[in-house]
């Protein structure tokens, strides 16, 4: 063990078991997820070569196989639960997607979700036997996050009764699904459906794609991988170009819509029903985003730990670099972001399957919060823990941008979420919409329930710049119950102030929707705000169940931490509406400095506490032993470049080149 690491570890405050009790939802839960890393970590299967040194093609086999094993082994253990599945399936990947991924978070969950009983009786066997390999087919090469723009269409001919489907342009083939590449053999198509001469909007049709036997494409379809891209080298992304592929009725999912034999359209209770699995995909991001965090907080955080350098006074030892405020100040608050994103994922979670538990028992009054909700949280925490992965590579210097960090594979795998089941700032602008719509309806009277209640209550302030200063509201800065206060007027100050930028708009004869386009800045700031006060709100609400004082005492420090940094950040937002003066400003920035220093003696502690074994995380940088000199000169000595003294290269180029000179 590192002296410096097994220091930082005697000095912490509080147990570190107690704190990953909370983290995993009990010492029950912390057992079991353990027995189930050592079921992979002991496993000879699971051995692989550093998918480093690998060609893409090479990464590609190599996580088909783990995959293909991995399917076995959940079958051989008898692991069905969901939440056991999906530890099972992040301790074999690591940090690198699951090849055959879709299959079990969209394939499987639509089929869940929108098949009719005597669909799941044909469909729910194949897939989980593995006989139906699928994907979900919905971005286009022309259309993303726009699904109305979609151009797929399903036409019914009630002639034959089938479903005739085409990519009637370059535009609207399907381009991006994981695994339709080379793996699966059947798509779940979102297009649009045609019956009678009518368009009824999106709807799912499960479209065979490759023989089942022999694998080859299929007639009428042009199918393929789509090249290299930004990380995601485990992952066959395709594309799919439809050509009259004709498909049976009952391969539309119909448990909430339908077409009839004789073409009639039966719509669903709700035409977001269709966007279920999307939904569903987007919590899980929440949660993923304080999963990628705590591994780049920790790889980061021990190795500021183990690394000397410089001189604070003029003759004495390196000191270590978590020792500098600069450092702390970069990662602490990441570190805090990293809790307040864990709790608001158990958040988002609890609430995805209560609102999905009366879906399914025919309530969908609650469907457009649930949708708001998680497409809001998967845009602010894909966005804060982006940037943050970066900030964490950066802080581990020059050592950081080597690939055996794993900080840079970490944020090639992540940063898609950015991007994918809705691009972020589309995601804002409809968890706007319904911001708006709640406040519009708070307005007219109506008593609003759920995450926006906070709209129900007017506000003290308006927009007078001149009165602000004079009248701040009296905010403690030590107080989380008032903070989260300051963050839900914040959040209702900026929705009403987005809400009244359309109606100005809308005055000056602007349609609504130029008028919805003039306002767009104002409405994601809106959201962003709405956003960051569920993240704090859930992050105090989660300190009420921690019974051990060691324990609470350093959550508080952090959720304190993150609130307070977060008032940095926005300032202006704190100011305009006249929640904060200036010299509560400054007093802030003063307690900030304050919380690092209490929080340095249990940094190492805390991201000891997320429990991620060495063979997870997969870094020479946060290795739990802080052996980080020795390893890295190992990992290198791996290179494929050096398993020869002199390389080809030399006799090939360099040598002929001295005799042209």
């Amino acid at each position: 063990m590192n002296a410096d690491l097994a220091k930082e570890r005697q000095n912490a405050t509080f147990d570190v078991e107690k704190l990953t009790y909370i983290l995993d939802g009990g010492p029950e839960k912390t057992k079991r997820r353990r027995e189930i890393e050592s079921l992979v970590f002991n496993d000879p299967d699971f051995v692989e070569e550093d998918p480093n040194f690998l060609s893409r093609s090479e990464r590609f086999d190599q996580a088909v196989r783990k995959s293909a094993q991995m399917i076995l082994k959940l079958r051989e253990f008898g692991i069905a639960d969901p939440e056991e599945i999906y530890q099972y399936k992040s301790m074999v990947t690591g940090h690198h997607p699951d090849a055959l991924g879709l299959h079990f978070t969209m394939f499987l969950p639509t089929l869940l979700r929108l098949c009719d009983p005597q669909q799941m009786s044909k469909w729910l066997p194949l897939a989980k036997s593995m006989q139906a390999v699928g994907t979900y087919a919905q971005t286009e090469l022309g259309h993303g996050t726009h699904l109305r723009g979609l151009e797929t269409t399903a036409t019914y001919d009630p002639a034959t009764q089938e479903f005739v489907l085409n990519s009637p342009t370059v535009s609207s083939i399907k381009w991006w699904p994981g695994g339709l590449g080379k793996s699966a053999n059947y798509a779940i198509v979102l297009a649009q459906l045609y019956s009678l001469g009518n368009c009824h909007g999106l709807h799912a049709f499960i479209v065979p794609v490759r023989d089942m036997d022999t694998h080859i494409p299929l007639p009428g379809v042009v199918v393929g991988d789509i090249g290299p891209k930004f990380g995601f080298n485990e992952v066959d992304n395709g594309f799919l170009k439809l050509e009259n592929v004709r498909i049976p009725r009952e391969n539309m999912l119909m448990k909430y819509s339908k077409v009839e034999p004789d073409g009639t359209y039966v719509k669903p209770p709700s035409d977001k029903l269709t966007y279920g699995t999307m939904v569903f995909v987007r919590s899980m991001i929440v949660r993923e985003s304080s999963k990628a965090l705590a591994k780049s907080c920790t790889i980061a955080i021990r190795y500021s730990a183990v690394r000397h350098q410089s001189e604070i006074r003029r003759g004495e030892p390196e000191p270590q670099i978590l020792d500098y405020q600069t450092q702390q100040y970069k990662l602490f608050p990441l570190l805090a972001m990293s809790y307040a994103f864990s709790f608001v994922g158990q958040y988002m979670t609890n609430t995805y399957q209560r609102i999905n538990a009366e879906i399914n028992r025919g309530n969908f009054t609650e469907l457009p919060e649930l949708h708001a909700l998680s497409a809001g949280l998967k845009a602010f925490t894909t966005w804060e823990t982006n940037s943050a992965i970066e900030v964490c590579r950066m802080s581990c210097g020059g050592h950081g941008y080597s690939r055996s960090s794993a900080l840079p594979d970490i944020y090639t795998e992540f940063t898609p979420t950015c991007t994918y089941e809705g691009e972020n700032t589309v995601m804002m602008l409809q968890t706007a919409r319904y911001l708006v719509k709640s406040y519009r309806q708070a307005k007219e009277g109506q008593w609003l329930s759920g995450i926006v209640s906070y709209l129900n209550e007017p506000l003290d302030r308006r927009l007078q710049p001149q009165a602000v200063a004079a009248r701040p509201l009296v905010v403690d800065i030590n107080d989380l119950t008032s903070l989260v206060e300051v963050y839900k007027i914040r959040a209702a100050f900026l929705v009403e102030m987005a809400a009244k930028s359309i109606q100005q708009e809308l005055q000056r004869r602007k349609s609504q929707e130029d008028a919805w386009n003039s306002s767009a800045i104002d409405l994601v700031r809106a959201s962003d705000a709405h956003c960051h006060y569920v993240v704090v709100k859930a992050f105090t609400d989660k300190l009420q169940d921690v019974g051990d004082t060691a324990v609470h005492s350093v959550l508080s420090a952090l959720a304190l931490l993150y609130a307070l940094h977060g008032i940095t950040r926005n300032t202006g937002d704190f100011l305009q509406s006249g929640l904060l003066s200036v010299p509560q400003v400054l007093q802030i920035s003063v307690r900030i400095k304050e919380l690092l220093s209490q929080l340095r003696p249990n940094a190492v502690a805390l991201v000891d506490a997320f429990d991620i074994h060495d063979r997870k995380l997969n870094s020479v940088l946060g290795r739990y032993d802080g052996n980080v000199y020795e390893k890295m000169f190992e990992w290198a000595r791996r290179s494929p470049l050096n398993a020869t003294e002199v390389h080809e290269s030399f006799h090939k180029y360099l040598k002929p080149l001295r005799s042209k000179l």
